[in-house]
């Protein structure tokens, strides 16, 4: 029987060294083991029979937290509960990471298209697992949802809204599997909608539209599939980071194929100097594959002549885009929605369009930890004052080269030897 029949102190529980059992009233225990070693106990009547429980180390396990830990245990056993079994069940019950990676594995069987398993991946991974991943599914509430969505709901609303919507579908499926029970926190209707505001009626900065740093490989061999100099000229913009008018501008006399550099004339580019683009093993490659007409001086002429137009590159990417969404529409089995299907911003989800490519090209150069002087040198951006320029133009071109080559390599990668249905890619 413990010693003890008034309550204890935390002085006294960190001072004791006498082996024995002391009593905090109720069934909760302070045992002192023989080797000095203490931990606490609790005995409790469980539906008519005794019960020891162990609630934990001292002072791993504070007098405090100890007392409501008994409180708890004897409130369920009152209620007719076992506290025993809700302990085991706590120990099968998985964590968010584990029920997300359950769900993303269910999502590869489904989904035609690698670019939406990313997509998913991809933002709950950066905004849902550092603050949920080692949650319990049974803990997180309406306040932990918030936590995630609201450093984002303001300035990349659309982000956000899909997020909201990814964390419901994993708790769902943690509730479907008999993981958790009640209310989904995530939902929006009737919950969230009562703590943000409307995604539609959040003010934010609309940038260009640019596709994913995953989807850009898939996106390339896309590219690569189709005929015409304005699919080329594309695809060279892709491979050199370039801006629209600088890449349809661009003429042979710019490009020294000794040196491997595209120079650029101050009056075609927009902070009006000279840029040099290091050309990468592929956009070489590219450059020597296409037809020379004697007498024209543009890489990419229209068809008529004289420079593509805009609406030239704009076009090839609206097209492949329509292709894509036929391609993900194509099984409606699999739940794709219209709104997300094709070549898409993961944070705007409006389609991609040429100018955006630069941004991907800087997601990735920030992802592979590139010198940020180095990415915004080869974006055609000043970088410090006109030495500081001078300096990294000189000093930075071999860097960009290597970087560029790193680039071209990850694009033009090779998909993976995948079956093919009816030109589905089944991944």
């Amino acid at each position: 029987m413990p010693k003890r029949a008034v309550r204890l102190s935390a002085a006294f529980c960190s001072t004791v060294k006498v082996a024995g059992k002391y009593s905090d009233g109720d069934g909760l225990m302070l045992i002192v083991t023989n080797t000095g070693s203490k931990r606490w106990g609790q005995r409790l009547v469980i539906r008519g029979k005794r019960r020891d429980l162990g609630l934990g180390s001292y002072p791993l396990v504070s007098l405090a937290q100890a007392r409501v830990a008994a409180s708890q245990n004897r409130q369920t056993a009152r209620n007719g509960g076992d506290p025993l079994a809700l302990r085991e069940k706590d120990r099968t019950t998985p964590t968010f990471e584990a029920v997300m990676l359950m769900l993303l594995e269910k999502k590869a069987g489904e989904l035609t298209n690698s670019k939406h398993i990313a997509q998913w991946g991809s933002t709950l991974r950066t905004y849902a697992v550092p603050r949920l991943g080692g949650k319990l599914v049974t803990e997180i509430t309406v306040a932990d949802t918030l936590e995630v969505l609201k450093p984002i709901w303001s300035t990349k609303s659309e982000t956000a809204s899909r997020l909201r919507g990814r964390i419901e579908s994993v708790l769902a499926f943690a509730t479907a599997h008999g993981w958790r029970e009640g209310p989904n926190p995530a939902t929006w209707g009737g919950n969230l909608d009562m703590l943000l505001p409307k995604p539609s009626k959040v003010k934010q900065v609309r940038h260009q539209p640019a596709l994913a740093v995953e989807d850009i490989p898939n996106w390339m061999e896309q590219l690569r599939k189709r005929q015409g100099i304005s699919a080329r000229c594309l695809e060279f913009l892709t491979l050199t980071w370039a801006r629209s008018g600088e890449a349809r501008g661009a003429i042979w006399s710019e490009i020294d194929f000794e040196a491997s550099i595209w120079n650029i004339p101050a009056h075609r580019t927009k902070t009006k100097e000279e840029h040099a683009v290091p050309l990468s093993n592929a956009a070489l490659a590219l450059l020597r594959g296409i037809p020379r007409t004697v007498g024209e001086e543009f890489v990419f002429p229209a068809p008529r002549g004289g420079e593509l137009s805009d609406m030239a590159l704009s076009g090839v990417m609206r097209r492949m885009h329509a292709s894509e969404v036929l391609n993900d529409l194509s099984l409606p089995a699999l739940g794709i929605r219209e709104e997300e299907a094709g070549w898409r911003d993961p944070q705007s989800n409006r389609p991609a369009v040429p100018h955006g490519l630069r941004a991907t090209a800087r997601n990735w150069a920030g992802r592979e930890e590139y010198p940020r002087e180095m990415a915004e040198l080869a974006l055609g951006h000043r970088i410090g004052n006109r030495v500081e320029q001078a300096y990294h133009r000189e000093t930075l071109v071999e860097r960009r080269r290597l970087m560029m080559n790193a680039w071209a390599e990850y694009v033009t990668q090779e998909t993976k030897n995948v079956p093919n249905v009816n030109g589905l890619r089944l991944v």
